[in-house]
Parts: structure tokens; sequence; C-alpha cells
């Protein structure tokens, strides 16, 4: 059986979510569009091309999607290329659980947001498979990222964990049948229906280590079962 720890990146290692919504908010206004308190929570979780159609048709953005996305995240990793804010406990998680196993990357970022952070903060070294959303058919909450990454990996998902901030996310791991450690994102916390399929629920990235992660697969696959 060969488990895996699979994390998701924005909002679980970095707290991203709030530049992604600065950075968003900010082109959507100067581009005509309309803004609401609403929009980054919707679009937590989607594929590129998913938010740029909504930026598009639902925020009243009149540019190409192609455009929207291309300037978006080139202003996200600008931001993040300046000032990667990393969560409380995240390098020493790292450290802990690579120790036992193997990690991989499933983030809804596009591939040079990724990249931006991963070679900023150093962590490349820790993970073996990246992989985003754009690869892939569906963002978040569909399962496609999940199984793309324990594809790549050759990872047995009963036997592995993902570790995630928000609600799409979590449905999005549970889908793809693994156990779920929710970390709940401050700002942009999950719904308790989310919450509730969650193996285990930790303040922060300094609670998680390797029995607690054997402890979410065991309560993961008792469930499955």
């Amino acid at each position: 059986m060969n488990a895996w720890v699979i994390f998701d990146l924005d909002g679980t290692l970095i707290e991203s979510e709030q530049v992604w919504r600065d950075v968003r908010r900010a082109f959507v206004l100067t581009h005509g569009g309309r803004w609401h308190d609403g929009a980054q929570s919707t679009m937590i979780g989607m594929r590129t091309t998913e938010w740029a159609r909504y930026i598009h048709d639902d925020l009243g953005v009149p540019l190409a999607p192609e455009e929207i996305a291309r300037d978006v995240a080139l202003l996200v990793a600008q931001r993040l290329r300046e000032d990667i804010p990393v969560l409380p406990g995240a390098q020493r998680v790292l450290e802990r659980l690579a120790l036992s196993y193997p990690l991989a990357i499933a983030t809804s970022a596009s591939r040079i947001v990724a990249e931006t952070v991963l070679a900023k903060t150093g962590w490349e070294r820790y993970f073996r498979v990246v992989v985003s959303a754009d690869e892939v058919t569906r963002g978040k909450p569909a399962p496609d990222v999940y199984l793309r990454a324990l594809e790549i990996a050759h990872a047995d998902p009963r036997v592995s964990a993902a570790v995630e901030d928000s609600t799409n996310g979590i449905l999005s791991a549970r889908a793809a049948g693994l156990a779920v450690i929710a970390v709940p994102n401050r700002e942009f916390p999950p719904t308790p229906g989310a919450l509730a399929s969650a193996s285990e629920i930790v303040a922060n990235l300094d609670a998680i280590d390797a029995a607690l992660v054997e402890r979410a697969i065991a309560r993961g696959s008792s469930s499955a079962g």
C-alpha cells in the first residue's frame, strides 16, 4: 500500500486567499466590473478557466476570460514573489510529515502561482508531486485534482490523507476517497456540512503529526466502509 499526504496550498500552507481576493477585487473594479462580498468564497477551489469565466459572466468584466486569467495570475504571482504569507507551522509540519510520508500538492492555483510559492519558500524539496487544477477537467469540489495527484503518485486513497482548509477542498478530497484533515480557514471558514465529512479537525498546522495522520486515515477508512 502506498500512503501519501496531499496538501492544498492556498489557505492551507499560505494565507493567500486574501491575496487572491484583493487582486481580484482590484482587477474587477478597475475594469468596470461589480464586486460583492461573496465573490471570493465562490471562487475558492475553481480552476483558472472557471474563475476567469465567473469574473467575466457574473462580475461583469468586459475582457476575454483568457485575458482575465492571464492578468490576474500574473498579478498574484508578482505579489507572492514580493511576500509570501506563510501560515504558522507550515514549515514545521512539512518537515515532520516528510519523515513518514511522501508529500504531494493538489492546488486550485495556476501552475505559475504554485511554482512561485514553492521556489520562494524552498518547499520544492518536500513535494514529490505537484498538480494544479488547471491540468484537470474540473476544479474543486470535483475530485479531479486529487485523483490526478493520486494517479501520478501511484498512491492508494484508502491509506492516504489530504490537508485542506475550505469547503470545496474538503469535499474534493473526500470525493477522491481520501481521509481529510481540516484546518479551517479563519476568513473563509468551511461550512458545517463540509467539516462533518472531515476525519480530523485541528486549529492549526502544528497539531498535525504522523500519529494524527494515521488516526485520520483509520477513521476515513472506517467511514468509507
